[in-house]
C-alpha cells in the first residue's frame, strides 16, 4: 500500500469490557495523516493515549497502555484489526477503561471497518523492515523475527487439553486472509482456571456469549469452535495486535512459539530501543530496486 489511510466515516459500537465487566462504548473517527491510532477517554474530558508501545502498561491477560494514570485496557483486539485492515488512522474515542470485547474475536471490529470504509491519505506510508534476527525466550517460550521483505506469521500454541493440544498456524498477512482465518477466532479460557482469575479481579464480563471455554475434556460452548485450531488463530489475532504497537507496518517473519502478551512486548520493546535492528522505507522504496540501494 503506497499511502497512508484512515476510515471514511464514524462508526461505533457497545458492549462490556472483558476483565472489568464495564459498559462501554467506542466510536472510531477518521483522522489525518500522520495521526496513528489513538483513543480518547470522551468520559475524562477527551484525555488522549497513542497507541504506542511506549505507553503499554501492562501485558499479563490483556495489552494495556497508560498515560499520567489513565488507562485503556485489553486494546489487542481492536489494534490487530486496524493492523490488518490496513487502517494507519484513527481516533478511538471510548467512555471508560477497556475496549469492549464483543463477541470475543476481532469480526466484529472488521465489520465496522467494512461498513465504514477506507480512505487513503496522500501522505505515503513508511514501513518498518527488520535487518536482523532478533529473538526473546524463556520459560520453554520463544518469539523470534527475521528479515524478510513480506510480513509473515508462524503461531505456534499447546494447551494440554483434548481439543487443543499442539497447534501451528503459517501464513501471510493480507485483509482478505486475516478477515476470513483470523478475525473470527475468539478469546478462550479453561474452566479449572475461572475461578483463580476472577480472585484476580478479572474476567468479569466474560459469557459464552463473549468467550470459548473448554471444560477438562470438552467444550461448553453449545455452539462449539468456528475452527478446529481456533485457539492457535486467536492467539495469531492477538500477537498481531500487540505488534501493531510499533506503529508502522512490519516487514519480517514473526515466529510465535507458546508466547504471549508479555512476550511480545519483550520483543516489541527490544526492536524499538535498538535502531541498529530496523530501517525505515516507504513503499516506493520497497519497489525500487535503485532505491533500495540508496537506502542501503
Amino acid at each position: 500500500m503506497r499511502f497512508e489511510t484512515t476510515i471514511q466515516r464514524p462508526v461505533e459500537a457497545s458492549g462490556v469490557g472483558l476483565h472489568s465487566g464495564v459498559p462501554v462504548q467506542i466510536r472510531i473517527v477518521p483522522a489525518p495523516p500522520s495521526t496513528g491510532i489513538v483513543f480518547i477517554r470522551t468520559d475524562l474530558e477527551g484525555f488522549y493515549i497513542p497507541a504506542s508501545w511506549r505507553y503499554v502498561q501492562k501485558v499479563s491477560y490483556a495489552t494495556s497502555l497508560m498515560r499520567q494514570g489513565v488507562l485503556i485496557s485489553t486494546t489487542e483486539h481492536l489494534l490487530s484489526v486496524f493492523y490488518s485492515m490496513g487502517l494507519d488512522n484513527a481516533y478511538v474515542e471510548i467512555d471508560n477503561l477497556e475496549v469492549p470485547i464483543l463477541d470475543g474475536s476481532g469480526r466484529p471490529f472488521v465489520e465496522l471497518i467494512q461498513a465504514a470504509g477506507i480512505k487513503q491519505h496522500r501522505k505515503r506510508r513508511k514501513y518498518l523492515r527488520i535487518r536482523q534476527p532478533v529473538s526473546v525466550e524463556g520459560g520453554g517460550k520463544r518469539i523470534t523475527i527475521m528479515p524478510c521483505d513480506r510480513f509473515l506469521l508462524t503461531c505456534d500454541v499447546f494447551f494440554d487439553h483434548p481439543l487443543v493440544g499442539r497447534q501451528v498456524l503459517e501464513t501471510e498477512l493480507s485483509p482478505e486472509r486475516y478477515a476470513a482465518c483470523i478475525a473470527p477466532a475468539r478469546t478462550f479460557g479453561f474452566e479449572y482456571e475461572l475461578d483463580q482469575m476472577r480472585n484476580m479481579g478479572l474476567i468479569r464480563g466474560a459469557s459464552l456469549e463473549n468467550a470459548v471455554c473448554f471444560s477438562r475434556t470438552g467444550i461448553l460452548n453449545e455452539s462449539g469452535l468456528r475452527f478446529q485450531d481456533e485457539c492457535c488463530r486467536h492467539k495469531a489475532l492477538d500477537l498481531i495486535g500487540d505488534l501493531a504497537l510499533i506503529g508502522k507496518p512490519l516487514l519480517g517473519h514473526v515466529i510465535a512459539e507458546r508466547a504471549g502478551h508479555a512476550m511480545h512486548f519483550a520483543l516489541v520493546n527490544r526492536i524499538m530501543t535498538d535502531p541498529t535492528l530496523y530501517e525505515i522505507l516507504s513503499y516506493d522504496q520497497l519497489t525500487d530496486p535503485n532505491a533500495m540501494a540508496r537506502a542501503v
